[in-house]
């Protein structure tokens, strides 16, 4: 189990992150002036819902994908590329939170780091099974 110490970590790093991220989001309620379960009626707070929302939508791609790789390939360079999808996915959100266009860098480091993860396992756990 020592092995995947350093994709554990990653995968609480990536808890954390979402966290930051909700917090950010229930201060932005409360500088806006519009409380839950409202979600909308301030640019700010949509752009802040919708950062945070976007990136727990790409947890079913990145954490399962994270963790076949690391089980199939080799668990450092999962937890690499894991630390740049977080790495990519906070300049996302600062970005977003920021000004919608400003989203694109921090969205091509996190989606190239994912698509890295997912098509790795896929296709060491394909090449493994024939």
């Amino acid at each position: 189990m020592e092995r995947y110490y350093p994709v554990a970590l990653v995968t609480l790093a990536c808890s954390l992150m979402l966290f930051g991220m909700a917090t950010v989001v229930a201060r932005t309620h409360g500088k806006v002036g519009i409380f839950p379960p409202t979600m909308t009626g301030h640019p700010d707070l949509e752009n802040a819902v919708r950062g945070h929302m976007n990136t727990i939508e790409w947890l079913p791609i990145f954490l399962p994908s994270m963790w076949l790789f690391a089980i199939y390939w080799n668990a450092d360079w999962a937890a690499a590329l894991g630390a740049i999808w977080i790495v990519g996915r906070i300049l996302y959100f600062i970005g977003y939170t920021r000004a919608p266009n400003k989203r694109f860098a921090g969205f091509g480091i996190q989606g190239a780091a994912a698509i890295a993860l997912l098509l790795g396992a896929l296709g060491r756990i394909v090449y493994l099974m024939m």
